[in-house]
């Protein structure tokens, strides 16, 4: 059964005279027909659908429409058209550095976020020690939020965030918080929470971890849907290809298992498998 569909989800910006005008002259130029407006579609006619336990890797280049769509999951937009449909608690973490005041310690933006995301003070006051420990702050408790460095921000965020119990979890770059070692910390981290079922969303520049931890995936371009598929794979390999310049986008899946095979022979001519 599905725990989460979307059916040719389209998402329009407006954009046009309103941005620069005042209210009057706003007005005027809707009366005499001299308003101007602009259409931009940042994802158009998008459709998959997840069950519980998958994990969908977006790729895309900037612009693909990526984050539009993961809002519009996460019920922070609503779609121009389409549906979505979900099931059970989604919890989203788009921007970690959100929710957080910059002139309170890390002790009360600890408390600060953690009610944000529906936790009480009794259950944070039985989870904090864990929480400053995994984000490496043991140091850094009654330090101003602002003097922080922007990977210790980050770092507090999603080990704020490791505490949720959702049904479908949403993840925007979440994972290239930190250095190298946190990096692995969290994704050690999200693998468990993974493990237990959760239906996740993962927006990845690394291919690397979409391979690892997706079993479907979703090619999105300049809001048009490539493909959406379970051969991950070979889906990254055509969109590693693409991103090379050695071919255009892929019409058909036939094109895709093309690009695939395509990139393996030219690693291997480069000594590179």
């Amino acid at each position: 059964m599905d725990i989460l569909e979307c059916k040719n989800v389209s998402i329009r910006y407006i954009t046009g005279d309103f941005r620069d005008i005042g209210l009057k002259d706003y007005l005027m130029r809707r009366l005499t027909n001299n308003y101007h407006i602009q259409e931009f579609w940042a994802d158009k006619n998008i459709t998959f659908s997840l069950e519980k336990g998958d994990m969908l890797g977006i790729i895309g280049t900037n612009g693909a429409g990526k984050s539009t769509l993961l809002k519009a999951v996460s019920g922070i937009m609503i779609p121009s058209k389409g549906t979505i449909r979900t099931s059970g608690k989604v919890v989203a973490l788009l921007e970690l550095g959100s929710g957080f005041d910059l002139e309170l310690t890390v002790r009360e933006n600890t408390y600060l976020r953690g009610s944000m995301l529906g936790y009480t003070e009794k259950y944070l006051d039985e989870k904090y020690d864990e929480i400053i420990r995994f984000a490496e702050l043991e140091d850094f408790q009654d330090w101003i939020f602002n003097r922080l460095s922007s990977g210790m921000k980050s770092r507090l965020a999603f080990s704020i965030a490791c505490l949720v119990d959702p049904d479908i979890l949403i993840l925007d770059e979440v994972l290239s918080v930190g250095d190298g070692a946190f990096r692995e910390k969290s994704g050690n981290r999200l693998k468990q929470i993974l493990s237990s079922g959760v239906t996740a969303i993962l927006v990845s520049h690394s291919m690397d971890q979409v391979r690892e931890l997706c079993n479907k995936v979703l090619w999105l371009d300049h809001g048009r849907q490539i493909v959406f598929s379970d051969k991950v794979d070979e889906t990254v390999d055509a969109y590693e290809y693409f991103l090379s310049g050695r071919s255009a986008l892929p019409e058909s899946e036939e094109e895709i298992r093309k690009m695939s095979e395509d990139l393996k022979i030219y690693r291997a001519s480069k000594g590179n498998v």
